[in-house]
Protein backbone atom coordinates (compact mmCIF):
# COMPACT_ATOMS: atom_id res chain seq x y z
CA UNK A 1 0.00 0.00 0.00
CA UNK A 2 2.41 2.77 -1.19
CA UNK A 3 -0.32 5.57 -0.30
CA UNK A 4 -0.36 4.10 3.74
CA UNK A 5 3.85 4.59 3.96
CA UNK A 6 4.92 6.25 7.03
CA UNK A 7 7.49 8.85 6.68
CA UNK A 8 9.54 11.08 9.38
CA UNK A 9 7.08 12.97 9.78
CA UNK A 10 4.08 11.05 10.04
CA UNK A 11 6.21 8.69 12.59
CA UNK A 12 6.99 12.11 14.44
CA UNK A 13 3.63 12.93 15.12
CA UNK A 14 2.95 9.59 16.62
CA UNK A 15 5.53 8.99 18.71
CA UNK A 16 5.41 12.53 20.34
CA UNK A 17 1.84 13.17 20.33
CA UNK A 18 -0.45 10.18 20.31
CA UNK A 19 1.18 6.81 21.42
CA UNK A 20 0.35 7.90 24.76
CA UNK A 21 -3.17 8.99 24.13
CA UNK A 22 -4.74 6.71 22.29
CA UNK A 23 -5.51 3.53 24.22
CA UNK A 24 -4.63 0.17 24.09
CA UNK A 25 -8.12 -1.71 23.30
CA UNK A 26 -10.44 0.74 20.20
CA UNK A 27 -14.12 -0.04 18.91
CA UNK A 28 -14.08 2.05 15.77
CA UNK A 29 -17.67 2.93 14.97
CA UNK A 30 -17.13 4.48 11.78
CA UNK A 31 -15.31 1.97 8.96
CA UNK A 32 -15.83 1.33 5.80
CA UNK A 33 -15.66 -2.41 4.06
CA UNK A 34 -16.65 -2.36 0.55
CA UNK A 35 -15.64 -3.39 -2.82
CA UNK A 36 -15.46 -0.77 -5.97
CA UNK A 37 -16.97 -3.11 -7.99
CA UNK A 38 -20.45 -2.56 -6.05
CA UNK A 39 -20.13 0.96 -8.05
CA UNK A 40 -22.41 0.28 -10.62
CA UNK A 41 -22.41 3.32 -12.44
CA UNK A 42 -20.93 2.13 -16.34
CA UNK A 43 -18.61 5.23 -15.86
CA UNK A 44 -16.92 4.83 -12.80
CA UNK A 45 -14.12 4.43 -13.87
CA UNK A 46 -13.58 7.53 -15.27
CA UNK A 47 -15.24 9.16 -12.27
CA UNK A 48 -14.43 10.92 -9.02
CA UNK A 49 -14.77 7.83 -7.14
CA UNK A 50 -12.13 6.14 -8.83
CA UNK A 51 -9.45 9.29 -8.24
CA UNK A 52 -11.32 8.85 -4.12
CA UNK A 53 -10.33 5.28 -3.72
CA UNK A 54 -7.12 5.05 -6.15
CA UNK A 55 -5.38 1.80 -6.59
CA UNK A 56 -5.02 1.20 -2.86
CA UNK A 57 -8.70 0.97 -1.69
CA UNK A 58 -10.38 -0.59 -4.30
CA UNK A 59 -11.37 -3.52 -2.31
CA UNK A 60 -11.69 -3.12 2.06
CA UNK A 61 -12.26 -6.69 3.41
CA UNK A 62 -11.66 -6.41 7.04
CA UNK A 63 -8.28 -7.21 6.85
CA UNK A 64 -6.90 -4.17 5.15
CA UNK A 65 -8.95 -2.16 7.95
CA UNK A 66 -7.01 -3.97 10.32
CA UNK A 67 -3.51 -3.72 8.04
CA UNK A 68 -4.55 -0.06 8.55
CA UNK A 69 -5.06 0.23 11.96
CA UNK A 70 -1.94 -1.71 12.50
CA UNK A 71 0.55 0.61 10.41
CA UNK A 72 -1.38 4.18 11.81
CA UNK A 73 -1.92 2.82 15.40
CA UNK A 74 0.84 -0.16 16.17
CA UNK A 75 -0.10 -2.35 19.05
CA UNK A 76 -3.46 -1.38 19.42
CA UNK A 77 -6.44 -4.35 19.75
CA UNK A 78 -9.44 -2.74 17.43
CA UNK A 79 -12.67 -3.83 16.70
CA UNK A 80 -15.31 -1.93 14.40
CA UNK A 81 -18.80 -1.24 13.41
CA UNK A 82 -18.50 -1.25 9.86
CA UNK A 83 -20.68 -0.41 7.01
CA UNK A 84 -20.56 0.00 3.45
CA UNK A 85 -19.70 2.71 1.23
CA UNK A 86 -22.69 4.50 0.05
CA UNK A 87 -21.97 4.76 -3.91
CA UNK A 88 -24.79 6.75 -5.42
CA UNK A 89 -27.36 5.05 -7.59
CA UNK A 90 -26.68 2.71 -8.96
CA UNK A 91 -25.40 0.89 -6.43
CA UNK A 92 -25.41 -2.42 -5.77
CA UNK A 93 -26.98 -2.90 -2.23
CA UNK A 94 -27.43 -6.52 -1.77
CA UNK A 95 -23.69 -7.51 -2.24
CA UNK A 96 -22.71 -4.73 -0.35
CA UNK A 97 -24.56 -5.74 2.53
CA UNK A 98 -23.78 -9.51 2.68
CA UNK A 99 -20.16 -8.22 2.03
CA UNK A 100 -19.72 -5.84 5.26
CA UNK A 101 -21.34 -8.86 6.99
CA UNK A 102 -19.20 -11.72 5.82
CA UNK A 103 -16.24 -9.34 6.84
CA UNK A 104 -17.34 -7.91 10.26
CA UNK A 105 -17.93 -11.43 11.43
CA UNK A 106 -14.45 -12.49 11.26
CA UNK A 107 -14.33 -10.56 14.63
CA UNK A 108 -16.80 -11.48 16.98
CA UNK A 109 -16.62 -8.10 18.40
CA UNK A 110 -17.37 -6.40 15.51
CA UNK A 111 -20.95 -5.99 13.91
CA UNK A 112 -22.11 -4.49 10.72
CA UNK A 113 -24.52 -1.96 9.56
CA UNK A 114 -26.73 -2.42 6.40
CA UNK A 115 -26.91 0.30 3.93
CA UNK A 116 -30.65 1.16 3.51
CA UNK A 117 -32.38 3.37 0.66
CA UNK A 118 -35.99 4.04 0.29
CA UNK A 119 -36.42 2.23 -2.40
CA UNK A 120 -35.66 -0.77 -0.43
CA UNK A 121 -39.24 -2.42 1.02
CA UNK A 122 -39.80 -3.24 4.71
CA UNK A 123 -39.75 -6.78 3.39
CA UNK A 124 -36.32 -6.36 1.85
CA UNK A 125 -34.77 -4.45 4.91
CA UNK A 126 -36.05 -7.36 7.17
CA UNK A 127 -35.57 -10.08 5.28
CA UNK A 128 -31.54 -8.10 5.52
CA UNK A 129 -30.87 -7.65 8.58
CA UNK A 130 -32.30 -11.57 9.04
CA UNK A 131 -30.08 -12.76 6.78
CA UNK A 132 -26.71 -10.92 7.68
CA UNK A 133 -26.92 -10.16 11.43
CA UNK A 134 -26.33 -6.58 11.06
CA UNK A 135 -27.22 -4.09 13.91
CA UNK A 136 -28.59 -1.47 12.02
CA UNK A 137 -29.17 0.81 9.18
CA UNK A 138 -26.32 3.37 7.45
CA UNK A 139 -28.94 5.38 5.31
CA UNK A 140 -27.06 8.24 3.42
CA UNK A 141 -28.18 11.55 1.61
CA UNK A 142 -27.07 10.51 -2.00
CA UNK A 143 -30.55 8.42 -1.68
CA UNK A 144 -32.78 11.04 -0.95
CA UNK A 145 -36.20 10.56 -2.49
CA UNK A 146 -35.94 14.22 -3.01
CA UNK A 147 -33.01 13.92 -5.51
CA UNK A 148 -31.91 17.24 -3.52
CA UNK A 149 -28.70 15.50 -1.10
CA UNK A 150 -27.48 18.47 -0.31
CA UNK A 151 -31.01 20.09 1.48
CA UNK A 152 -32.69 17.42 2.65
CA UNK A 153 -34.25 16.03 5.43
CA UNK A 154 -33.78 12.65 7.36
CA UNK A 155 -37.22 11.11 6.22
CA UNK A 156 -36.42 11.92 2.84
CA UNK A 157 -33.27 9.24 2.55
CA UNK A 158 -34.40 6.93 5.56
CA UNK A 159 -38.54 6.51 5.61
CA UNK A 160 -40.35 5.97 8.98
CA UNK A 161 -41.02 3.00 7.85
CA UNK A 162 -37.46 1.96 8.45
CA UNK A 163 -37.50 3.74 11.87
CA UNK A 164 -40.21 1.64 13.18
CA UNK A 165 -38.36 -1.58 11.85
CA UNK A 166 -35.44 -0.23 14.19
CA UNK A 167 -37.64 0.86 16.89
CA UNK A 168 -39.53 -2.54 17.10
CA UNK A 169 -35.77 -4.64 16.96
CA UNK A 170 -33.59 -1.70 19.37
CA UNK A 171 -31.21 -0.66 16.43
CA UNK A 172 -28.94 1.78 15.50
CA UNK A 173 -28.92 4.38 13.03
CA UNK A 174 -26.04 5.85 11.79
CA UNK A 175 -27.59 9.02 10.59
CA UNK A 176 -25.42 11.64 8.19
CA UNK A 177 -26.94 14.76 8.56
CA UNK A 178 -27.81 16.75 5.28
CA UNK A 179 -28.95 20.79 5.02
CA UNK A 180 -25.98 23.46 4.82
CA UNK A 181 -26.49 24.25 8.74
CA UNK A 182 -26.32 20.67 9.49
CA UNK A 183 -27.10 19.79 12.74
CA UNK A 184 -27.62 23.46 13.65
CA UNK A 185 -30.97 23.46 11.03
CA UNK A 186 -33.91 24.12 12.95
CA UNK A 187 -35.87 21.80 10.64
CA UNK A 188 -33.09 19.05 11.71
CA UNK A 189 -33.84 19.19 15.17
CA UNK A 190 -37.11 19.48 14.98
CA UNK A 191 -37.45 15.49 13.25
CA UNK A 192 -35.12 15.36 15.67
CA UNK A 193 -36.84 15.55 18.51
CA UNK A 194 -39.83 14.07 16.67
CA UNK A 195 -38.24 10.60 15.74
CA UNK A 196 -36.67 10.25 18.99
CA UNK A 197 -39.81 10.58 20.72
CA UNK A 198 -41.88 8.88 18.39
CA UNK A 199 -38.94 5.84 18.04
CA UNK A 200 -37.88 5.99 21.82
CA UNK A 201 -35.89 2.11 20.97
CA UNK A 202 -33.99 3.72 18.24
CA UNK A 203 -29.69 4.05 18.72
CA UNK A 204 -29.12 6.89 16.76
CA UNK A 205 -25.35 7.17 16.48
CA UNK A 206 -24.85 11.21 14.62
CA UNK A 207 -21.77 10.76 12.35
CA UNK A 208 -18.97 13.64 12.38
CA UNK A 209 -19.71 15.48 15.63
CA UNK A 210 -23.48 15.59 14.54
CA UNK A 211 -21.79 16.74 11.21
CA UNK A 212 -20.34 20.01 13.40
CA UNK A 213 -16.73 20.18 11.55
CA UNK A 214 -16.76 23.36 13.54
CA UNK A 215 -17.75 24.39 16.95
CA UNK A 216 -20.64 26.86 15.97
CA UNK A 217 -23.05 24.41 15.09
CA UNK A 218 -22.97 21.81 17.87
CA UNK A 219 -22.87 24.90 20.15
CA UNK A 220 -26.16 26.28 18.70
CA UNK A 221 -28.13 22.68 18.93
CA UNK A 222 -26.35 21.65 22.25
CA UNK A 223 -29.85 22.89 24.12
CA UNK A 224 -31.69 20.76 21.84
CA UNK A 225 -29.27 17.59 21.87
CA UNK A 226 -28.72 17.58 25.64
CA UNK A 227 -32.73 16.39 26.21
CA UNK A 228 -32.80 13.46 23.76
CA UNK A 229 -32.09 10.68 25.46
CA UNK A 230 -31.07 8.02 22.67
CA UNK A 231 -28.70 9.99 20.63
CA UNK A 232 -25.28 8.99 19.98
CA UNK A 233 -22.31 10.67 18.32
CA UNK A 234 -19.07 9.72 16.99
CA UNK A 235 -15.68 12.18 15.70
CA UNK A 236 -15.10 10.41 12.65
CA UNK A 237 -12.92 12.45 10.36
CA UNK A 238 -13.27 15.50 12.38
CA UNK A 239 -10.09 18.00 12.43
CA UNK A 240 -11.32 21.06 14.32
CA UNK A 241 -10.06 20.64 18.22
CA UNK A 242 -12.88 22.97 18.89
CA UNK A 243 -15.74 21.19 17.24
CA UNK A 244 -14.43 18.29 19.65
CA UNK A 245 -14.77 20.50 22.49
CA UNK A 246 -17.89 21.61 21.30
CA UNK A 247 -19.19 18.90 21.27
CA UNK A 248 -17.72 17.27 24.58
CA UNK A 249 -18.89 20.42 26.12
CA UNK A 250 -22.24 20.25 24.67
CA UNK A 251 -23.92 17.06 24.62
CA UNK A 252 -23.25 13.99 27.35
CA UNK A 253 -19.94 13.08 26.82
CA UNK A 254 -20.61 9.31 27.58
CA UNK A 255 -22.25 9.38 24.33
CA UNK A 256 -19.40 10.53 22.56
CA UNK A 257 -17.33 7.63 20.37
CA UNK A 258 -14.13 7.18 17.81
CA UNK A 259 -14.45 6.74 14.43
CA UNK A 260 -12.00 6.84 12.00
CA UNK A 261 -13.66 6.80 8.67
CA UNK A 262 -11.66 4.64 7.15
CA UNK A 263 -11.03 3.78 4.25
CA UNK A 264 -10.29 5.77 2.59
CA UNK A 265 -11.05 9.36 4.40
CA UNK A 266 -8.61 8.69 7.65
CA UNK A 267 -5.52 7.53 5.12
CA UNK A 268 -5.85 10.59 2.76
CA UNK A 269 -3.32 12.50 3.92
CA UNK A 270 -5.02 16.57 5.03
CA UNK A 271 -7.68 17.78 7.61
CA UNK A 272 -11.19 19.07 7.44
CA UNK A 273 -10.53 22.88 8.07
CA UNK A 274 -13.44 25.23 9.14
CA UNK A 275 -13.94 29.24 8.16
CA UNK A 276 -16.75 31.45 8.88
CA UNK A 277 -19.90 28.73 8.66
CA UNK A 278 -18.24 26.23 6.30
CA UNK A 279 -15.67 23.67 6.46
CA UNK A 280 -13.86 22.05 3.29
CA UNK A 281 -11.22 19.31 3.45
CA UNK A 282 -7.68 20.38 2.63
CA UNK A 283 -5.55 18.05 0.96
CA UNK A 284 -2.03 17.74 -1.24
CA UNK A 285 -3.98 18.57 -4.59
CA UNK A 286 -6.15 21.28 -3.97
CA UNK A 287 -4.44 23.56 -2.98
CA UNK A 288 -1.50 26.30 -3.84
CA UNK A 289 0.09 27.48 -0.42
CA UNK A 290 3.26 28.74 -0.24
CA UNK A 291 4.87 26.38 2.29
CA UNK A 292 8.68 27.23 1.88
CA UNK A 293 8.70 28.77 5.31
CA UNK A 294 8.15 25.43 6.96
CA UNK A 295 7.67 21.67 6.78
CA UNK A 296 5.02 21.52 4.17
CA UNK A 297 4.14 17.97 4.37
CA UNK A 298 0.85 16.85 4.95
CA UNK A 299 -0.10 13.72 7.74
CA UNK A 300 -2.83 11.47 7.82
CA UNK A 301 -6.56 12.76 8.25
CA UNK A 302 -6.79 10.18 11.22
CA UNK A 303 -3.86 11.59 12.95
CA UNK A 304 -5.40 15.29 12.50
CA UNK A 305 -8.70 13.82 13.81
CA UNK A 306 -6.67 12.06 17.11
CA UNK A 307 -4.31 15.88 17.70
CA UNK A 308 -7.78 17.37 17.58
CA UNK A 309 -9.26 14.71 19.86
CA UNK A 310 -6.29 14.45 22.19
CA UNK A 311 -5.96 18.78 22.67
CA UNK A 312 -9.94 18.50 23.15
CA UNK A 313 -9.58 15.87 26.29
CA UNK A 314 -6.81 18.15 27.69
CA UNK A 315 -8.42 21.11 27.65
CA UNK A 316 -11.34 19.53 29.05
CA UNK A 317 -9.46 17.90 31.46
CA UNK A 318 -10.34 14.30 30.72
CA UNK A 319 -9.27 10.94 33.03
CA UNK A 320 -8.00 8.50 31.20
CA UNK A 321 -10.63 6.45 32.35
CA UNK A 322 -12.90 8.42 30.16
CA UNK A 323 -10.49 8.70 27.33
CA UNK A 324 -10.69 4.66 27.44
CA UNK A 325 -14.56 5.05 27.32
CA UNK A 326 -14.44 7.36 24.14
CA UNK A 327 -11.87 4.90 22.51
CA UNK A 328 -13.79 1.55 23.56
CA UNK A 329 -15.95 1.00 26.12
CA UNK A 330 -19.46 3.60 25.30
CA UNK A 331 -19.14 1.98 21.75
CA UNK A 332 -18.72 -1.55 22.59
CA UNK A 333 -21.67 -1.36 25.42
CA UNK A 334 -24.09 0.27 22.68
CA UNK A 335 -23.40 -2.55 20.08
CA UNK A 336 -23.98 -5.06 22.60
CA UNK A 337 -27.10 -3.36 23.46
CA UNK A 338 -28.13 -3.34 19.80
CA UNK A 339 -27.22 -6.86 19.19
CA UNK A 340 -29.68 -8.09 22.48
CA UNK A 341 -32.20 -5.23 20.79
CA UNK A 342 -33.17 -3.87 24.05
Amino acid sequence: MKSLELNDVDRRIWREELDEYVPQRVFDVHTHLYRFAFNLDPNKDAGPYKKFVGDDWVDVPYELAQAVDAALMPGRDVSRLSFPFPFPYPCDFAASNEWVARESAKDPRSASLMLAHPRMSDEEAEAELDRHGHIGFKPYRFYSATGDAANCRMTDFLPERFLSIADRRGLIVMMHISKRDAIADPENLRDLEDLSAKYPNVRWILAHCARSYSHWAIERAGPVLRKLPNLWYDVSSVCETDAIDALLSNVDPNRVMYGSDDVPVGVLRGKYISFGYAWAYLSETNQSLSLVHCDGRMTFTRYEQLRAMKRASRRLGQTPQQIQAMFYDIAAGLVAGARQGH
